[in-house]
Protein backbone atom coordinates (compact mmCIF):
# COMPACT_ATOMS: atom_id res chain seq x y z
CA UNK A 1 0.00 0.00 0.00
CA UNK A 2 1.47 3.60 -1.12
CA UNK A 3 2.10 6.49 1.37
CA UNK A 4 -1.18 8.47 -0.39
CA UNK A 5 -3.47 5.81 0.01
CA UNK A 6 -2.46 4.91 3.54
CA UNK A 7 -3.29 8.73 4.06
CA UNK A 8 -6.20 9.00 2.56
CA UNK A 9 -7.82 5.90 4.43
CA UNK A 10 -6.79 7.20 7.61
CA UNK A 11 -7.89 10.46 6.92
CA UNK A 12 -11.46 8.51 6.28
CA UNK A 13 -11.12 6.48 9.08
CA UNK A 14 -10.55 9.95 12.11
CA UNK A 15 -13.51 10.93 10.37
CA UNK A 16 -15.23 7.89 11.14
CA UNK A 17 -13.70 6.11 13.88
CA UNK A 18 -16.16 3.36 14.66
CA UNK A 19 -15.96 2.07 11.40
CA UNK A 20 -12.63 -0.12 12.08
CA UNK A 21 -10.53 -1.30 15.04
CA UNK A 22 -7.80 1.01 16.79
CA UNK A 23 -6.18 -1.93 17.16
CA UNK A 24 -6.16 -3.33 13.71
CA UNK A 25 -5.31 0.53 12.33
CA UNK A 26 -2.48 0.47 14.67
CA UNK A 27 -0.70 -2.64 13.18
CA UNK A 28 -1.60 -1.94 9.65
CA UNK A 29 0.16 1.36 10.17
CA UNK A 30 3.29 -0.23 12.15
CA UNK A 31 3.43 -2.38 8.87
CA UNK A 32 3.83 0.20 6.51
CA UNK A 33 6.22 2.22 9.19
CA UNK A 34 8.71 -0.51 9.27
CA UNK A 35 8.68 -1.39 5.85
CA UNK A 36 9.13 2.65 4.69
CA UNK A 37 11.81 3.10 6.87
CA UNK A 38 14.54 1.07 7.16
CA UNK A 39 16.28 2.09 10.27
CA UNK A 40 13.22 1.21 12.01
CA UNK A 41 12.84 -2.07 10.47
CA UNK A 42 16.21 -2.92 11.52
CA UNK A 43 15.47 -1.80 15.60
CA UNK A 44 11.68 -4.12 15.11
CA UNK A 45 14.04 -6.73 13.60
CA UNK A 46 15.03 -7.49 17.45
CA UNK A 47 11.51 -8.12 18.79
CA UNK A 48 8.83 -10.67 17.63
CA UNK A 49 6.23 -9.77 15.54
CA UNK A 50 3.26 -8.16 17.00
CA UNK A 51 -0.03 -10.21 17.24
CA UNK A 52 -2.03 -7.36 18.45
CA UNK A 53 -1.55 -3.16 18.91
CA UNK A 54 0.01 -3.59 22.71
CA UNK A 55 3.95 -5.56 21.33
CA UNK A 56 4.11 -2.72 18.24
CA UNK A 57 7.60 -2.04 19.24
CA UNK A 58 8.15 1.39 20.40
CA UNK A 59 11.03 4.44 19.69
CA UNK A 60 12.57 6.01 23.07
CA UNK A 61 11.19 9.43 22.82
CA UNK A 62 14.99 10.49 23.32
CA UNK A 63 15.85 9.25 19.83
CA UNK A 64 13.89 11.97 18.53
CA UNK A 65 16.66 13.87 19.33
CA UNK A 66 19.64 11.35 18.25
CA UNK A 67 18.08 10.59 14.74
CA UNK A 68 15.82 11.57 11.95
CA UNK A 69 12.58 9.25 12.10
CA UNK A 70 11.21 9.46 8.97
CA UNK A 71 8.79 7.05 7.33
CA UNK A 72 9.66 8.47 3.74
CA UNK A 73 12.49 10.04 1.57
CA UNK A 74 14.11 13.29 4.21
CA UNK A 75 13.57 15.03 0.25
CA UNK A 76 9.80 14.91 0.93
CA UNK A 77 9.76 16.60 4.27
CA UNK A 78 7.01 19.68 4.37
CA UNK A 79 7.47 20.33 8.19
CA UNK A 80 9.55 20.02 10.81
CA UNK A 81 8.49 20.95 14.53
CA UNK A 82 11.22 20.94 17.41
CA UNK A 83 11.19 20.07 20.97
CA UNK A 84 13.43 22.58 23.14
CA UNK A 85 17.00 22.23 23.40
CA UNK A 86 17.90 25.39 25.42
CA UNK A 87 19.27 23.49 28.54
CA UNK A 88 21.95 21.42 26.80
CA UNK A 89 20.44 17.97 26.09
CA UNK A 90 19.83 19.05 22.78
CA UNK A 91 16.21 19.25 20.68
CA UNK A 92 14.20 16.20 19.03
CA UNK A 93 12.58 17.16 15.53
CA UNK A 94 9.10 15.37 14.17
CA UNK A 95 9.14 15.09 10.56
CA UNK A 96 6.17 15.46 8.61
CA UNK A 97 5.52 15.25 4.69
CA UNK A 98 2.32 15.98 5.27
CA UNK A 99 0.19 18.11 8.01
CA UNK A 100 -3.14 17.05 7.13
CA UNK A 101 -3.37 14.01 9.04
CA UNK A 102 -1.81 16.04 11.97
CA UNK A 103 -4.46 18.93 11.78
CA UNK A 104 -7.38 15.83 11.32
CA UNK A 105 -6.53 14.36 14.52
CA UNK A 106 -5.61 17.74 16.71
CA UNK A 107 -9.16 19.15 15.42
CA UNK A 108 -11.36 16.19 15.70
CA UNK A 109 -9.54 15.32 18.94
CA UNK A 110 -10.72 18.56 20.53
CA UNK A 111 -14.11 17.77 18.87
CA UNK A 112 -13.80 14.13 20.62
CA UNK A 113 -13.11 15.98 23.93
CA UNK A 114 -16.12 17.95 23.96
CA UNK A 115 -14.19 21.06 23.66
CA UNK A 116 -15.97 22.12 19.96
CA UNK A 117 -18.19 24.99 19.40
CA UNK A 118 -16.48 27.70 21.32
CA UNK A 119 -14.59 30.31 20.38
CA UNK A 120 -10.53 30.23 21.43
CA UNK A 121 -8.61 32.52 23.01
CA UNK A 122 -4.94 30.96 22.87
CA UNK A 123 -2.20 32.36 25.30
CA UNK A 124 0.32 31.25 22.90
CA UNK A 125 2.29 33.10 20.18
CA UNK A 126 1.13 32.40 16.63
CA UNK A 127 2.02 29.41 14.45
CA UNK A 128 3.80 32.20 12.05
CA UNK A 129 5.53 33.59 14.85
CA UNK A 130 6.60 30.45 16.15
CA UNK A 131 7.08 28.05 13.23
CA UNK A 132 8.78 25.38 14.93
CA UNK A 133 6.10 24.99 17.18
CA UNK A 134 3.43 22.06 17.29
CA UNK A 135 1.43 23.68 19.95
CA UNK A 136 1.04 27.14 17.83
CA UNK A 137 0.33 25.22 15.10
CA UNK A 138 -2.33 23.14 16.91
CA UNK A 139 -3.86 26.52 18.37
CA UNK A 140 -3.72 28.08 14.16
CA UNK A 141 -6.23 25.28 13.80
CA UNK A 142 -8.23 26.07 16.76
CA UNK A 143 -8.43 29.75 16.72
CA UNK A 144 -10.71 32.03 14.39
CA UNK A 145 -7.72 34.26 13.32
CA UNK A 146 -4.58 35.45 14.17
CA UNK A 147 -6.52 37.95 17.05
CA UNK A 148 -7.13 35.08 19.28
CA UNK A 149 -3.51 34.83 20.07
CA UNK A 150 -2.10 36.92 23.30
CA UNK A 151 1.43 36.62 23.36
CA UNK A 152 3.45 38.47 20.34
CA UNK A 153 7.24 38.28 19.95
CA UNK A 154 7.88 37.22 23.24
CA UNK A 155 5.29 39.91 24.92
CA UNK A 156 1.94 38.46 27.07
CA UNK A 157 -0.72 40.81 26.43
CA UNK A 158 -2.69 39.97 29.73
CA UNK A 159 -4.70 43.16 29.41
CA UNK A 160 -6.24 42.74 25.99
CA UNK A 161 -7.13 39.37 26.97
CA UNK A 162 -8.59 40.71 29.82
CA UNK A 163 -10.47 43.27 28.35
CA UNK A 164 -11.75 40.65 25.42
CA UNK A 165 -13.31 38.29 28.18
CA UNK A 166 -15.14 40.95 29.14
CA UNK A 167 -17.37 41.78 26.03
CA UNK A 168 -17.71 38.07 25.30
CA UNK A 169 -21.39 37.11 25.98
CA UNK A 170 -20.73 33.14 24.15
CA UNK A 171 -18.82 30.59 25.65
CA UNK A 172 -14.88 30.62 25.28
CA UNK A 173 -11.84 28.61 25.59
CA UNK A 174 -8.62 29.56 26.86
CA UNK A 175 -5.82 27.76 25.74
CA UNK A 176 -2.35 28.20 26.59
CA UNK A 177 0.54 26.40 29.08
CA UNK A 178 -0.20 26.10 32.79
CA UNK A 179 3.05 28.56 33.12
CA UNK A 180 1.10 31.07 30.83
CA UNK A 181 -2.10 30.60 32.84
CA UNK A 182 -0.06 31.34 36.50
CA UNK A 183 1.99 34.39 34.82
CA UNK A 184 -2.08 36.23 33.77
CA UNK A 185 -3.56 35.08 37.24
CA UNK A 186 -0.52 36.94 38.60
CA UNK A 187 -1.05 40.00 36.53
CA UNK A 188 -4.79 40.00 37.81
CA UNK A 189 -3.91 40.26 41.07
CA UNK A 190 -7.06 39.91 43.07
CA UNK A 191 -9.22 41.13 40.13
CA UNK A 192 -11.61 38.44 38.86
CA UNK A 193 -13.19 37.51 35.38
CA UNK A 194 -16.18 36.71 35.06
CA UNK A 195 -16.48 33.74 31.95
CA UNK A 196 -20.08 33.41 30.06
CA UNK A 197 -21.37 29.93 31.33
CA UNK A 198 -20.24 27.10 29.60
CA UNK A 199 -16.60 27.94 29.17
CA UNK A 200 -13.72 26.20 29.77
CA UNK A 201 -9.60 26.45 29.84
CA UNK A 202 -7.36 24.18 28.58
CA UNK A 203 -3.68 23.96 30.52
CA UNK A 204 -0.89 22.35 28.58
CA UNK A 205 1.32 21.78 31.93
CA UNK A 206 4.81 23.71 31.71
CA UNK A 207 7.18 24.01 34.90
CA UNK A 208 9.48 21.65 33.61
CA UNK A 209 12.98 22.81 33.89
CA UNK A 210 11.90 26.33 35.56
CA UNK A 211 11.93 27.59 38.57
CA UNK A 212 8.37 28.66 38.52
CA UNK A 213 5.88 26.14 39.99
CA UNK A 214 2.60 25.99 41.49
CA UNK A 215 0.74 22.73 42.78
CA UNK A 216 -1.81 21.54 40.21
CA UNK A 217 -4.55 21.76 43.07
CA UNK A 218 -3.25 25.32 43.58
CA UNK A 219 -3.11 26.47 39.83
CA UNK A 220 -6.77 25.07 39.43
CA UNK A 221 -7.85 26.79 42.82
CA UNK A 222 -6.82 30.35 41.04
CA UNK A 223 -8.53 29.17 37.62
CA UNK A 224 -11.66 29.37 40.23
CA UNK A 225 -11.11 32.34 42.05
CA UNK A 226 -10.34 33.97 38.86
CA UNK A 227 -12.35 32.68 36.32
CA UNK A 228 -14.87 31.19 38.52
CA UNK A 229 -13.83 27.84 36.08
CA UNK A 230 -14.19 24.85 38.44
CA UNK A 231 -14.07 20.64 38.05
CA UNK A 232 -14.34 19.42 34.46
CA UNK A 233 -14.37 23.28 33.49
CA UNK A 234 -10.44 23.10 33.87
CA UNK A 235 -8.64 20.41 31.34
CA UNK A 236 -5.41 19.38 30.90
CA UNK A 237 -4.07 18.52 27.68
CA UNK A 238 -0.85 15.98 27.86
CA UNK A 239 0.46 15.96 24.13
CA UNK A 240 4.18 15.77 22.53
CA UNK A 241 5.86 17.04 19.87
CA UNK A 242 6.50 13.34 18.90
CA UNK A 243 2.77 12.76 18.46
CA UNK A 244 -0.22 13.96 15.93
CA UNK A 245 -2.78 13.02 18.49
CA UNK A 246 -3.76 14.46 22.47
CA UNK A 247 -4.68 12.84 25.58
CA UNK A 248 -7.20 15.05 27.88
CA UNK A 249 -8.26 14.85 31.43
CA UNK A 250 -11.02 16.92 33.06
CA UNK A 251 -10.51 18.59 36.45
CA UNK A 252 -7.81 17.23 39.57
CA UNK A 253 -6.81 14.02 39.68
CA UNK A 254 -8.81 12.61 36.75
CA UNK A 255 -7.98 10.10 33.99
CA UNK A 256 -6.69 11.07 30.54
CA UNK A 257 -8.52 9.78 27.88
CA UNK A 258 -7.53 9.03 24.33
CA UNK A 259 -9.15 9.70 21.04
CA UNK A 260 -10.62 6.78 19.45
CA UNK A 261 -7.33 6.28 17.22
CA UNK A 262 -4.96 6.41 19.96
CA UNK A 263 -4.24 4.35 22.93
CA UNK A 264 -2.08 4.98 26.21
CA UNK A 265 0.00 1.72 27.82
CA UNK A 266 1.20 1.88 30.89
CA UNK A 267 4.36 -0.23 31.33
CA UNK A 268 6.80 -2.27 33.22
CA UNK A 269 10.09 -0.93 32.30
CA UNK A 270 12.14 -4.13 32.95
CA UNK A 271 10.03 -6.28 31.11
CA UNK A 272 8.15 -4.37 28.80
CA UNK A 273 5.04 -5.80 29.63
CA UNK A 274 1.88 -3.99 30.75
CA UNK A 275 1.33 -3.65 34.57
CA UNK A 276 -2.03 -4.66 36.07
CA UNK A 277 -4.78 -2.46 36.85
CA UNK A 278 -3.86 0.32 39.22
CA UNK A 279 -0.15 0.00 39.27
CA UNK A 280 2.32 2.22 38.18
CA UNK A 281 4.71 2.05 35.11
CA UNK A 282 6.28 3.99 32.45
CA UNK A 283 3.40 5.30 29.73
CA UNK A 284 3.53 4.28 26.12
CA UNK A 285 1.33 5.77 23.45
CA UNK A 286 0.18 4.97 20.33
CA UNK A 287 -1.17 6.85 17.73
CA UNK A 288 -2.45 6.34 14.41
CA UNK A 289 -2.37 9.38 13.08
CA UNK A 290 1.01 9.54 13.57
CA UNK A 291 1.77 8.03 10.20
CA UNK A 292 5.45 9.99 9.17
CA UNK A 293 7.54 8.74 11.59
CA UNK A 294 6.30 5.84 13.94
CA UNK A 295 2.87 5.31 15.81
CA UNK A 296 4.60 3.85 19.29
CA UNK A 297 6.26 6.15 21.37
CA UNK A 298 7.73 5.19 24.51
CA UNK A 299 7.87 8.54 26.73
CA UNK A 300 9.70 9.15 29.80
CA UNK A 301 6.67 10.00 31.86
CA UNK A 302 5.25 7.83 35.02
CA UNK A 303 1.63 6.67 34.80
CA UNK A 304 -0.88 4.57 36.78
CA UNK A 305 -2.79 2.16 34.68
CA UNK A 306 -6.59 2.73 35.12
CA UNK A 307 -8.41 0.12 32.94
CA UNK A 308 -7.96 1.41 29.31
CA UNK A 309 -6.68 4.45 30.42
CA UNK A 310 -4.00 6.23 32.25
CA UNK A 311 -3.86 8.65 35.64
CA UNK A 312 -0.74 10.66 34.67
CA UNK A 313 1.91 10.75 37.63
CA UNK A 314 4.89 13.64 35.59
CA UNK A 315 8.31 13.01 34.37
CA UNK A 316 10.55 9.84 35.66
CA UNK A 317 12.88 12.47 38.24
CA UNK A 318 15.64 10.70 36.26
CA UNK A 319 14.48 12.35 32.81
CA UNK A 320 16.08 15.60 31.24
CA UNK A 321 13.23 18.12 31.25
CA UNK A 322 11.02 18.83 27.67
CA UNK A 323 7.57 19.36 26.62
CA UNK A 324 5.43 21.22 24.31
CA UNK A 325 4.35 23.69 26.67
CA UNK A 326 8.14 24.35 28.60
CA UNK A 327 9.33 26.01 25.19
CA UNK A 328 5.90 27.79 24.75
CA UNK A 329 7.16 29.53 27.90
CA UNK A 330 10.89 30.01 27.25
CA UNK A 331 9.63 32.09 24.21
CA UNK A 332 7.24 33.70 26.16
CA UNK A 333 9.55 34.60 29.30
CA UNK A 334 12.90 35.19 27.25
CA UNK A 335 11.72 36.78 24.22
CA UNK A 336 12.52 33.86 22.18
CA UNK A 337 12.42 34.27 18.16
CA UNK A 338 10.61 30.16 18.16
CA UNK A 339 13.03 28.69 16.35
CA UNK A 340 13.56 25.70 19.17
CA UNK A 341 9.96 25.83 20.49
CA UNK A 342 8.44 22.67 20.85
CA UNK A 343 4.50 21.95 21.05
Amino acid sequence: MTAEVLEKILLDWLAKPASASCGDVLLEVHAFQREANAAYGKYCAAFPAPRNWREIPAVPQRLFKEHAIRSFPAAETARTFRTSGTTGEGYGEHHFRSLRLYEAAATRGWESAGLGGRRVFALLPTAAEAPRSSLSQMASWLCADESAFFVRKGVAHWEELSKSLFVQSEPVVLFGTALAFLDWFEWLGDRAIGLPEGSVAVETGGYKGTSRELPKAELYGQFEARLGLQGEAIVNEYGMTELSSQFYARGVGTLHIAPPWARGLVIDPATGAEVADGAIGMLRLCDAANLWSVCAVQTQDLAIRRGGNFELIGRDPGALPRGCSRTADEMLFTGGNGENREG
